[in-house]
């Protein structure tokens, strides 16, 4: 997605629940100014963005309030909604794009997400350990996990208060019933500010570039009454399965298929019970903490039940 097509989105999303207009006649006025006029794309967002305020008649002080839900950040479930949201700057890193400003994570006593905000924005610097409203901002997922976008029309108001940033994190348990695909050794985009896992050698946003091998298990536990989604990263499944990267480059190499890799930790944890405990993202659970326990009586029926899936 261009970027022209990336502002029209966010503008139709701004202004469709109060104009009837499409995408397609956003990124026509946006790719006017842009292509034929050589207005930079910012300032030509900003005008298209003055030609439907004053179209519908909104004043710009008046963007993001009163027409968003007020959100906790447990509540973000959804991509692509407009909310409000109050939250502490808990941690700022450093950002590996020179398209983003600061990257970090919010929090509020529900939790915390992470949150993203554009250079191109031209929003004020947020500091860590300040409360801050936010208007307007748009919500994101990327394999479950939930963020929180700060593009030029987000208001940020420093309040003079603080909060309790609370512990989003689960604890989950069961038998290990399904490694879902996309397991095993992976490749993901090498690009800055990019983690997506490559399907057939393409990255959704960039196309077809060399990706760098990571590990990672998608799995479900199954306690007998609900099944929980649990996402291990390379050390976590290195820590579960006892395969760890070199190894499983090298099984791969060894059978010319990656899928060797997946199967092997298959064999070695489907029917297995185990604790897991983590943040919560989307409906995943991130498995920091791993703990292998004893397996009930009717082991045995969950085995069957986990080849059988």
């Amino acid at each position: 997605m261009s970027d022209i097509q990336q502002a029209a989105q966010e503008l139709h999303e701004q202004f469709s629940d109060h104009l009837d207009i499409t995408v397609d006649d956003v990124e026509a006025r946006l790719d006017t100014l842009v292509s034929e006029y050589k207005v930079p794309l910012d300032e030509a967002r900003r005008s298209v963005e003055s030609h439907y305020l004053e179209e519908a008649g909104i004043e710009r002080d008046d963007i993001g309030r009163g027409g968003n839900d007020t959100v906790h950040v447990e509540d973000v479930d959804e991509p692509e909604q407009w909310v409000d949201i109050t939250a502490k700057v808990v941690d700022l890193w450093d950002p590996r794009s020179d398209s983003v400003a600061q990257v970090g994570l919010l929090g509020d006593p529900t939790g915390t997400i992470k949150f993203t905000k554009w250079a191109k924005s031209d929003l004020p610097e947020l500091e860590e350990g300040k409360v801050y409203r936010f208007g307007n901002v748009v919500t994101d997922e990327y394999q479950g996990r939930y963020s929180v976008k700060l593009n030029s029309t987000t208001s940020i108001e420093e309040l003079d208060e603080d909060i309790e940033v609370g512990d989003n994190a689960e604890t989950v348990e069961g038998a290990l019933v399904d490694i879902q695909s996309g397991s095993g050794l992976i490749k993901r985009c090498p690009e800055e500010d990019c983690t997506r896992v490559l399907q057939n050698g393409r990255c959704s946003e960039h196309g077809e570039v060399d990706g760098e091998f990571d590990l990672r298990i998608k799995g479900v536990l199954d306690d007998g009454n609900d099944v929980h989604e649990t996402i291990f990263n390379a050390e976590s499944t290195e820590e579960l399965t006892g395969i760890g990267l070199e190894e499983a480059k090298q099984m791969a190499k060894d059978a010319l298929d990656t899928t060797v890799v997946a199967d092997e930790m298959r064999e070695g944890v489907l029917g297995r019970y185990y604790r897991v405990s983590g943040p919560t993202l989307g409906r995943y659970v991130l498995a920091n903490d791993i703990e292998e326990l004893s397996a009930p009586s009717d082991a045995e029926a969950v085995l069957i039940k986990a080849r059988s899936m």
